[in-house]
């Protein structure tokens, strides 16, 4: 048994974007504290009944499961990833395992918005999307301009926005996209007078979610917004001049583009969240297509909320790693990690997994940045092996274990991710795409500086004094 104990919640770690918008910061401040309740997914190895696959026509045979899973597994390295993880995975999180996946790997911003641009223009009967940032800005209007486009068409057009992520951007912008007739929700408004429900302003809505004709998902780490419109290979994209960071640097990103059953599950995910809003009752569409078996990918979606009892990503992950015997390779925007996260890592690394971390060199959220840093001497110790990506604003949260189970989403390795916001993420089954994830990871890991104990026992006193003042307020990030 493996005891998931968590620390009470530190606060917002992606507020530094809207630091400038005084009176929000201190409403949150001023947001009553809560404590992460004590989680214990049972981790252990024990016998029970075997996993159980959907796919496009339901529930699948428990030898057509088996026979499926046996495939993954032979063509994957020699590791216990899926006898000793798989079934501790689905009794944590609840979610199906859906085969009969297509799944697309998406890296920076210029790609992912074309796919999402060609997906929105050949919708024939609903786009739902959930984004935290929706920028008044080139990107955004050519995203609005295309809703409206669509909804006019009579395809019904649904957003969920969160009120934090887009307090920059003006009413005005969103009032051309309901006068059109798309149906907007702000996600748990800062106005207390514009809520239906009850006020619950610590709480938000940090998931990226694009599902069209119940079809086609997308979801990930990229926002709405002009700072993705370069690659981060080549300086293209600019971070706003106010984001603390070098206004020169691209933003590096993942997303997914999904198809196949389990878009049925991102879709609940969506619906339920405009459920628990008080939305207005939406329009009768075709949300749920019979599913079509369209390639050989077996994913599990995974939504996380403040309502759970825990984080199901942040249990899935420490059962992920804890189940590790090859190698943990993650990339994290914004790591500050709780204690268990902590001895997850460092308990892998001594029992001679290879975990290696690719992290922020520069960041828009500085004191998470230094909050971070302040645990590389322990974790160096342990064996954990640390780089920085170079040239880059570093935004992508992924993961892969043992080259087979991969994970893509918006969660970041922080508290906030974990206690209050919503977040989604997409686990991916198998050595093929693990490949493609590892190529990825082995890109960035080129670009990155690496991180040594030798050399960070040597760093000078002013990043020790960053490191211990971030630390002294890591408990409101």
């Amino acid at each position: 048994m493996v005891a998931i104990t968590l620390k009470p919640a530190q606060r917002p770690a992606h507020l530094s974007r809207y630091l400038r918008h005084w009176p929000a910061a201190i409403l949150f401040g001023l947001a009553g504290c809560s404590s992460l309740p004590t989680i214990v997914p049972d981790l252990a190895r024990r016998p029970g009944p075997p996993v159980q696959l959907e796919g496009a026509r339901g529930e699948l045979s428990a030898t057509h499961s088996k026979s499926i899973l046996d495939r993954l597994e032979n063509r994957s390295p020699d590791t216990g990833i899926f006898d000793h993880h798989l079934a501790r995975e689905e009794a944590i999180v609840g979610s199906p395992l859906t085969a009969g996946n297509q799944v697309r790997l998406l890296q920076d911003g210029p790609a992912t918005y074309q796919a999402m641009y060609a997906a929105i223009m050949a919708a024939r009967d609903h786009i739902n999307m959930e984004t935290y940032i929706l920028d008044d800005d080139e990107v955004g209007q050519r995203f609005a301009e295309a809703l409206i486009a669509k909804q006019a068409e009579g395809v019904q057009v649904n957003l969920i926005r969160d009120s934090v992520g887009t307090l920059g951007t003006p009413e005005s912008f969103f009032q051309q996209l309901t006068d059109s007739g798309v149906q907007v929700l702000e996600f748990n408004p800062i106005n207390p007078l514009l809520t239906p429900k009850e006020w619950a302003l610590n709480q938000r809505d940090h998931r990226k979610l694009l599902i069209v004709d119940g079809h086609t998902a997308f979801l990930g780490g990229i926002n709405i917004s002009s700072v993705y419109s370069g690659g981060s290979f080549r300086y293209g994209s600019r971070a706003k001049p106010d984001a603390g960071a070098d206004p020169d640097l691209a933003w590096r990103d993942t997303d997914l583009q999904l198809q196949g059953p389990v878009v049925a599950e991102f879709q609940k995910l969506f619906l339920a969240t405009w459920e628990k809003q008080k939305g207005k009752p939406l329009p009768a569409k075709n949300y749920f297509p019979p599913p079509e078996h369209v390639g050989p990918h077996v994913v599990r979606a995974i939504g996380s909320s403040p309502d759970d009892p825990f984080s199901l990503i942040y249990a899935t992950l420490l059962s992920a790693i804890s189940s590790a015997e090859v190698s943990v390779n993650i990339t994290n925007a914004y790591f500050a990690p709780d204690p268990q996260l902590l001895d997850a890592l460092e308990a892998a690394a001594r029992r001679g997994v290879d975990v290696t971390l690719i992290l922020p060199s520069q960041t828009d959220s500085w004191l998470v940045f230094h909050a971070g840093r302040n645990y590389y001497d322990r974790l160096l110790r342990a064996g954990v092996k640390i780089h920085e990506r170079q040239g880059v604003i570093l935004h992508s949260k992924t993961a892969l274990i043992d080259g087979v189970w991969a994970t893509v989403g918006s969660t970041n390795l922080d508290w906030r991710s974990f206690l209050h916001n919503y977040e989604l993420n997409a686990v991916v089954l198998g050595p093929d795409f693990g490949k493609q994830v590892q190529a990825m990871f082995d890109k960035d890991l080129a670009a990155s500086e690496t991180i040594t104990l030798e050399q960070w026992q040597r760093r000078p006193l002013n990043l020790r004094v960053k490191e211990w003042f971030a630390r002294v307020w890591e408990y409101w990030l």
